[in-house]
């Protein structure tokens, strides 16, 4: 099998074609990989990125593709900001899919957290999850169901050092799904949790110099670096009908990582 796979020998979900979807931090890393997968799909994608540069650069890079894109910039820290962009985004349609991605993972010692920088953290990894989730469900409800995806991490179930923050939040993040998808099943809305290993990023390639990740891929089952098309692939299955029963669980993607 070669690896990775192209995109044209990647599966395609014909449900997911004209669904509406949103993903947060989509501007680059996996959040970049998901605006692909579900533009390839057919999907109509709206994506949340601060950064205008790499986000207009992959509107450009993805015009003409089988669905459509389109940009906000959108601060998640702002959440009467961030609710108002998603009623305006979704003004004339409900969104079918919500991709909760965008978090920060910087490195910080327990010793040195003060209580803002606390705020700040769970702000960033966790809060506006919960508040774009509640922006959404109305709309699917409406609709009579959708899928809604969170990001969780690794991080935590390795106790990766200097990372409490960022690791307390991703945690709760699978509370949450459950929690969410109690609530929600009755009116046909799905919440899963996709946990994410090491993923070959430009962000993480900051952490991980190559003889750091030459220990990670040997410490997996298989011996093959993570690429965010990895992740988004389950992503996709997930929000598609073919998942119409999976909800309230994790599921990982991480190589079989320690």
């Amino acid at each position: 099998m070669a690896y990775p796979l192209a995109p044209e020998q990647r599966a395609l979900y014909p449900s997911l074609a004209g669904k509406r979807v949103l993903v947060t931090g989509g501007g680059s890393g996996i959040g970049a990989a998901l605006v692909e997968g579900f533009v390839r799909q057919g999907s109509d994608v709206t994506f949340f990125d601060i950064d205008e540069t790499e986000s207009l650069a992959l509107v450009e890079q993805l015009e003409g593709g089988a669905g459509s894109v389109r940009y906000e910039r959108v601060d998640l820290l702002d959440i009467e900001g961030t609710q108002a962009a998603i009623a305006a985004a979704a003004a004339d349609q409900v969104f079918d899919v919500l991709v909760n991605n965008a978090a920060r993972d910087d490195r910080h010692r327990w010793e040195d957290v003060t209580p803002s920088y606390f705020d700040e953290r769970i702000a960033i990894n966790l809060r506006h999850l919960f508040f774009c989730a509640q922006s959404v469900v109305p709309g699917m409800r409406a609709r009579g169901g959708g899928a809604i995806i969170n990001m969780g991490s690794i991080s935590w179930h390795l106790a990766i050092a200097e990372m409490p923050l960022y690791q307390a939040a991703k945690a709760a993040i699978e509370g949450l799904t459950r929690a969410l998808a109690r609530d929600l099943g009755s009116e046909g809305i799905r919440v899963t949790c996709v946990v994410p290993g090491s993923v070959r990023t430009p962000r993480q390639a900051k952490w991980y110099p190559p003889e750091e990740e030459a220990k990670i891929v040997s410490e997996q089952m298989i011996h093959h670096r993570i690429l965010p098309e990895d992740v988004a692939a389950l992503v996709l299955f997930l929000a598609s009908d073919d998942a119409r029963v999976m909800t309230a669980h994790p599921y990982w993607v991480d190589g079989g990582w320690r």
